[in-house]
């Protein structure tokens, strides 16, 4: 079952996926630490000129999928599943 959220999530620690493109690792989630074990489909979405960046991520067990402004502050949990 997929829950849809649309809120800010704090990055704890960032990494690197394939190409250099900078992943989050690790995340802040309802007063949880989830570490993120690998990084799934990466698309990037252009609205006019502002860029945005979607990802879904791992633990393991759930599917996360975050977005960010490409601006390199705000990430965003669209949902869990």
């Amino acid at each position: 079952m997929t829950k849809t959220f649309n809120i800010p999530v704090t990055i704890l620690s960032m990494g690197f996926g394939r190409n250099m493109r900078a992943v989050p690792r690790r995340i802040e989630f309802e007063g949880k630490a989830i570490d993120f074990i690998d990084c799934g489909l990466c698309t990037t979405i252009r609205r006019g000129s502002a860029l945005a960046q979607i990802m879904s991520m791992s633990d393991g067990i759930n599917t996360f999928r975050l977005r960010s402004d490409n601006r390199g502050g705000s990430w965003t949990l669209l949902s869990v599943s």
